[in-house]
């Protein structure tokens, strides 16, 4: 735009002068004449230059603190936009650091599943930087829009390294962490493992669990969900994550609970092969004695308000018309009767429960720890 002079606006015609002077807000301006709209478009750009820095010429020193504030503009700019790839490469490392900063054992991969209930799994896991840079490089420019997921696979039988295998959940999970509960809907056999998951639906895998059963809903109580209380039922926990079934082959649910509760696990031969060959075994004390005894839980449901009777016992019904009551089992066989009548005694339902025990002792067996 040229500057505003007085011969500039002379060679324009009133109609153009009349329309500049009504854009700038000049007061009375279809009432001038020509000259007059001339003075007035003047004295308005002069009231207007000092509030304009376009209408200025600029100056060194203005153009240098115009490039001093870009500078710090792009400086801030720049520095958010590393905090945001810090954060996301933070969310995206799964490498955990050993426990305490002083790993007691060669760092590796590894990955536990345990039983914490008839609806929780608690997946746990290890995974070193190399691990990381491995799956980086593998993945190549996939591994940008990779991110880090658990994979909940379902096991079709009961091998442990079986290829029945598929996928019935991918859960998103984040850096920082090692431990992830999930939840479980129904009774299944099944294993977990940890990895990358890419935009493409390719999957690298860094580590995977082993394979647990789940009970049932009204077989087992769920347990609590913190380290320090699996102590309480650690051999609950560990038989129901398949530390003792026989099709179990890996080490580390045994390896991660002497960790964590710093005791053995497992049954003794087990033990005994971790711990060495112990001396002394002639000065060994033999009167070792195992005794047995057992009792049995009869429940049920019926009417509430109802009577019902054990033996000839009165059994104590709550109000939902359920009861439960511990019984003693001898070594012999029982019959008992349990009966129930409506509170007016009109009606009477009987059931006949008979169940027998047999104990038998066996010889005591004795062999040389060199034979665990």
């Amino acid at each position: 735009m040229p500057p505003v002079t007085a011969a500039n606006l002379k060679e324009k015609p009133v109609r153009d002068l009349a329309r500049l002077a009504k854009q700038h807000g000049v007061a009375g301006w279809h009432s001038m004449r020509k000259d007059q709209l001339i003075r007035a478009l003047i004295r308005k750009a002069k009231a207007r230059r000092p509030a304009d820095p376009a209408l200025r010429p600029a100056s060194p020193k203005s153009a240098a603190g115009e490039a001093a504030a870009k500078a710090v503009r792009d400086a801030a700019v720049a520095r958010r936009i590393d905090e945001a790839r810090t954060r996301l490469q933070r969310a995206k490392n799964l490498a955990t650091p050993p426990e305490g900063g002083k790993p007691s054992r060669a760092a590796r991969d590894r990955m536990v599943v345990m039983v914490r209930g008839p609806h929780w799994l608690h997946a746990f896991w290890e995974v070193t930087p190399r691990s990381i840079a491995r799956a980086e490089a593998a993945l190549g420019p996939e591994w940008h829009a990779a991110r880090p997921v658990l994979r909940l696979l379902q096991l079709e039988n009961g091998l442990q390294a079986s290829p029945s295998e598929r996928v019935i959940r991918t859960i998103p999970i984040h850096g920082g962490v090692k431990n992830w509960f999930i939840d479980i809907r129904e009774p299944i056999r099944c294993r977990v493992e940890v990895g990358y998951a890419t935009a493409g639906g390719r999957f690298h895998g860094l580590a995977r669990s082993n394979a647990v059963t789940t009970p049932a809903g009204l077989q087992a109580d769920t347990l609590d969900a913190h380290w320090a209380d699996i102590a309480a039922d650690c051999e609950k926990i560990y038989a129901m994550s398949g530390g003792f079934s026989p099709e179990n082959n890996s080490t580390e649910l045994q390896e991660l609970f002497e960790e964590r509760l710093r005791r053995p696990m497992g049954p003794p031969a087990a033990r005994a092969a971790t711990q060495g060959d112990g001396d002394g075994e002639e000065d060994r004390v033999s009167d070792f004695q195992l005794e047995v005894d057992a009792e049995m839980i009869v429940y049920g449901a019926t009417q509430p308000g109802s009577y019902v009777t054990l033996q000839g016992e009165p059994v104590k019904v709550q109000p939902d018309g359920t009861f439960r009551v511990r019984v003693d089992l001898p070594n012999k066989r029982q019959v008992l009767p349990i009966i129930a009548s409506t509170a007016d005694g009109v009606e009477r339902q009987t059931v006949v429960l008979a169940v027998e025990r047999n104990t038998k002792s066996m010889e005591p067996l004795s062999r040389d720890s060199g034979e665990f």
